[in-house]
C-alpha cells in the first residue's frame, strides 16, 4: 500500500447546537472550535464525557453539519458534504464489521462502493491485509477473529480506500488492557508509516499521550488547551487539564515577585522561582501544579516534615498518600528498589525540584 498523502484539515469557528424538546433551551455540544490539523499529524480531542470531543469528530465526518462555522479540507469548504463525500474513513468503537461477510469482503467493502476494478480490489485488499498482519485470514468470518484481530479489520478496511483523513473514534475501548497497548503502538506505527492526517478520539488520558503529536484537551464545548503531549502535562493552562491530564497536587501559595514567564512563591518551606503561563503579579494568590512523581519523600528533619498516612507498594512503584497539615498529598516513588519504604503512620520530609512546578492563577478553572 503506498503511502497516502494527506490534506490540511481546519475547523473554523464551528458550532453545533441541539435544540431540546418542550422548550427547554439548547444545548451548544461544540462551541466556536477552531483548530488546524496540519498534513500527516496525529491529533487526538481528549475529555470527559460530554465535552464535545465526540460531536466535534462527527462534525468532521459528516454525521453531523455545523450549526456555524466552516470545516475545510485542502482549503475546500466540506462543511455540508455527506460523509461519502469527504475524503475520509472511520474507524468506529464497536468495530462496524459486517458479520456475514468474510474478512476479505469486509474490507473490500469501501472500494465496491467506490467501484474500483476487481483486479485493483484484490490487489489492494490482500497488501491491506498484510500491512495489518491479517494475511491468510481473507476467508475467515468476524466472528472466528480474536478482539485485537477484529480491530485490525476495521483499520484495514479504513485504509484500503487511502483516505485524506483518518477519524478513530475510541476504537480501542472494547479491548483487554494489554491488547489496547499493544493496538495503540500498532496504529501510531501504521499512522507514521503512512503519513496519513489522523484525528483520534478518547476520554483515555494515557493512550492520548502514547499517540499524539499534539492534543486537544476539550471541555464544556469549548477548546481547553492544545499542545504537544509534553506542553499539556508539563504547562497545563488551567486547574482543570492539570487534574484532567494525569494526577496533580494543588498547593496555594502567594505571588511574591513575577515577570510574566516566572513567578517566585514560598511553597514548603522554600522560596522557589516556577513557571507559569498565567498573568500573575507581586501580591497575587496562586496554586501550584506538583505531579506526584516529582515530589520526594526522605529522612532528612530541615525539610517540611509530613504524615505518611498510606503507603501502597505496587512493584515498580511504591504510591504514598501524605498529610501536611490539613492537606493530603499523593506522592510516588518510581524506584523503590533504590532506598527504604516508608512505613504508615510515621514523619517524614517532603522534598521538590522547583524546576517541576507550574503556577496557575488561583481562579484557573
Amino acid at each position: 500500500m503506498a503511502a497516502t498523502q494527506a490534506g490540511t484539515l481546519v475547523l473554523d469557528d464551528v458550532s453545533k447546537v441541539f435544540p431540546q424538546r418542550g422548550g427547554q433551551g439548547d444545548v451548544r455540544a461544540v462551541d466556536h472550535v477552531s483548530l488546524t490539523i496540519e498534513p500527516g499529524e496525529f491529533v487526538t480531542l481528549l475529555g470527559p464525557s460530554g465535552c464535545g470531543k465526540t460531536t466535534t469528530l462527527r462534525l468532521i465526518s459528516g454525521f453531523e453539519m455545523p450549526t456555524s462555522g466552516r470545516i475545510l479540507l485542502d482549503g475546500k469548504d466540506i462543511s455540508n458534504r455527506p460523509p461519502n463525500k469527504r475524503d475520509m474513513a472511520m474507524v468506529f468503537q464497536s468495530y462496524a464489521l459486517f458479520p456475514h461477510m468474510t474478512v476479505f469482503n469486509n474490507v473490500a467493502y469501501g472500494l465496491r462502493v467506490q467501484h474500483a476494478p476487481r483486479g485493483d480490489i484484490r490487489q489492494r485488499v490482500e497488501r491491506a491485509l498484510e500491512l495489518m498482519g491479517l494475511a491468510g485470514l481473507g476467508d475467515r468470518r468476524p466472528h472466528e477473529l480474536s478482539g485485537g484481530q477484529q480491530q485490525r479489520v476495521a483499520l484495514a478496511r479504513s485504509l484500503v480506500v487511502e483516505p485524506r483523513v483518518l477519524l478513530f473514534d475510541e476504537p480501542l475501548s472494547n479491548l483487554d488492557a494489554k491488547l489496547r497497548v499493544q493496538m495503540r503502538s500498532e496504529i501510531r506505527n501504521l499512522q507514521r508509516r503512512l503519513n496519513i492526517t489522523s484525528v483520534y478520539v478518547t476520554h483515555d488520558q494515557v493512550e492520548a499521550m502514547a499517540l499524539s503529536d499534539r492534543i486537544v484537551v476539550m471541555n464544556n464545548g469549548k477548546i481547553e488547551q492544545i499542545g504537544t503531549p509534553e506542553e499539556i502535562y508539563r504547562h497545563p493552562v488551567s486547574r482543570f487539564v492539570a487534574d484532567f491530564i494525569g494526577r496533580a497536587n494543588f498547593l496555594e501559595a502567594t505571588v511574591q515577585a513575577a515577570n510574566g514567564k516566572e513567578a517566585t512563591v514560598s511553597l514548603l518551606g522554600q522560596t522557589v522561582t516556577v513557571s507559569t503561563s498565567a498573568p500573575l503579579r507581586a501580591g497575587d494568590r496562586a496554586v501550584a501544579v506538583l505531579r506526584p512523581e516529582v515530589l520526594t519523600i526522605e529522612q532528612n528533619p530541615a525539610l517540611e516534615q509530613v504524615v505518611i498516612e498510606q503507603a501502597m507498594y505496587l512493584g515498580s512503584t511504591v504510591e504514598y498518600v501524605v498529610r501536611l497539615g490539613e492537606q493530603r498529598l499523593i506522592v510516588v516513588d518510581a524506584n523503590p528498589g533504590l532506598g527504604r519504604i516508608f512505613a504508615e503512620n510515621t514523619t517524614a520530609g517532603l522534598s521538590f525540584h522547583p524546576e517541576t512546578v507550574h503556577l496557575l492563577a488561583e481562579n484557573g478553572a
